[in-house]
């Protein structure tokens, strides 16, 4: 075969895959019919309970009167309040992540001293191996930073020589460095790529000690490495925010699944990655810029709720953006009422977009942000309430601090490593059996026919 066919579709391909097509085609009665709970989920959004965790909650109804009612969503990491735990970071004062960090591992808010010996820990495991830059991060750099960072994840596996050890110890080391580690993974991929594609001058920053997480990132990203307070508190803001969600998120429920069968911590840590690189997960707040930025080209009064109305419109009936029939940013599998990380998000990039001047932008955002709830309940059967998710505000934000969108989804994954780490920790402690959920087969029996025969 011609090498240069080996990454092609071939029309030989294509007509193999119009038969897998037909073959694995499942009729979506089916799922009615049988009581199958497609998604894990009910037609209420409510999801189907696999497994019981002391890492976080997310809520969105409360009981009245002995029935479930739709409530403002509520987020809470080992019991606190996220809201709680934002306002208890002033923006003059110390940065969060690593705060929340040692939450979700270890079940307490830390004191002062256990806060700044656990920083200490974290920036000491804050060093790849040796030429690990050069040798790995540097070698056929891939366009997509995701599949960057999961190669780099596990290509450290390599490095270590109690890689499939599983005892807690062990993996809450491997946790750490990991945790410590992703954001140089994530940036050295980008500077790789941006050099080695598109022809730009190469910066490899060494990290800093004294610098937080957000700090570190904004600091080993832009060529001088400066940055404003307010610019590296948002990113610390949606670092917190972003990195722990109950366990049944996708990603998170990966991890649980992949730890269930013994693996190894790298290989459990990139198969999260390739849970969260998916459009319908990590990659969702990108799609929200594209479709703003589309927004602004078409629309020319961005203060007309006649206007940005009609566009939402067009969206919704596939006339607008990339045809696909969704307003992006807008609904989550759990919360109606409202999203919380939206929200504290939301105070945030305000207070951003005036630093910045593009106060304009993020009105638009608002107009948004209050018609299309309106606008989707007219058009579309919901069985839930509708209204901003995460997504919504955080590509704005990203945009805001000059982060190139390909770091948008690895900038999750820099928040949620914590919460994978946890929930790992978490099954190895109290797990026991592999996860092996059921599949109903609805193929008949065959007798098997002989090749003469077919």
């Amino acid at each position: 075969m011609d090498s240069n066919l080996f990454y092609e579709t071939t029309p030989e391909i294509t007509d193999l895959a119009n038969i897998v097509k037909n073959t694995d085609y499942i009729d979506k009665e089916l799922y009615t019919k049988y009581n199958v709970n497609r998604g894990l989920r009910d037609l209420n959004g409510k999801g189907v309970l696999v497994g019981l965790t002391g890492i976080s909650e997310v809520t969105a109804k409360k009981e009245v009167n002995g029935e479930l009612v739709p409530c403002h969503g509520e987020l809470y990491y080992r019991g606190y309040n996220i809201e709680d735990i934002i306002k208890g970071i002033p923006l003059e004062s110390h940065f969060g992540f690593e705060e929340c960090t040692y939450l979700l591992l270890f079940g307490e808010l830390p004191t002062k001293a256990e806060l700044d010996n656990f920083t200490s820990l974290l920036s000491g495991y804050r060093s790849l191996p040796t030429s690990f830059v050069r040798d790995i991060i540097m070698k056929a750099p891939s366009r997509d930073m995701m599949n960057t960072l999961a190669r780099s994840v596990l290509t450290l596996y390599s490095y270590d020589t109690h890689a499939d050890d599983t005892t807690i110890p062990n993996v809450l080391r491997q946790c750490l460095e990991l945790i410590s580690l992703f954001p140089l993974l994530s940036v050295y991929g980008y500077q790789a790529y941006r050099h080695f594609h598109d022809g730009k001058s190469l910066f490899i920053h060494n990290p800093r000690p004294e610098y937080s997480t957000s700090e570190n990132i904004l600091s080993i990203l832009r060529p001088d490495s400066s940055f404003t307070p307010l610019e590296a508190k948002l990113l610390d803001i949606a670092l917190i925010i972003h990195m722990e969600h109950g366990g049944g998120n996708n990603s998170t429920f990966t991890n649980h699944l992949v730890s269930s069968s013994g693996t190894d911590t790298y290989s459990a840590m990139a198969a999260s990655l390739g849970s969260l690189k998916g459009p319908k997960h990590g990659g969702a707040n990108l799609k929200v810029v594209r479709m703003f930025d589309d927004m602004m080209e078409k629309v020319s009064d961005w203060t007309s709720e006649d206007e940005v109305g009609r566009y939402l419109e067009d969206l919704l009936e596939g006339r607008a953006f990339d045809n696909a029939g969704l307003i992006y940013g807008m609904g989550h599998a759990i919360y109606s009422l409202s999203d919380p990380r939206a929200k504290i998000l939301r105070y945030f990039t305000e207070k951003l977009s005036k630093e910045k001047g593009l106060e304009d932008q993020f009105a638009l955002y608002t107009l948004v942000e209050r018609l299309a709830p309106e606008i989707i309940a007219d058009k579309r059967k919901m069985y839930k309430g509708v209204s901003a998710n995460v997504d919504f505000f955080s590509g704005f934000a990203y945009r805001m601090l000059g982060l190139p969108e390909e770091l948008y989804t690895p900038i999750f994954a820099i928040a949620r490593v914590a919460g994978w780490s946890a929930h790992r920790m978490e099954e190895l402690t109290g797990g026991g059996k592999i996860m092996r959920p059921a599949y109903m087969s609805i193929h008949e029996h065959r007798d098997f026919v002989p090749m003469k025969e077919r």
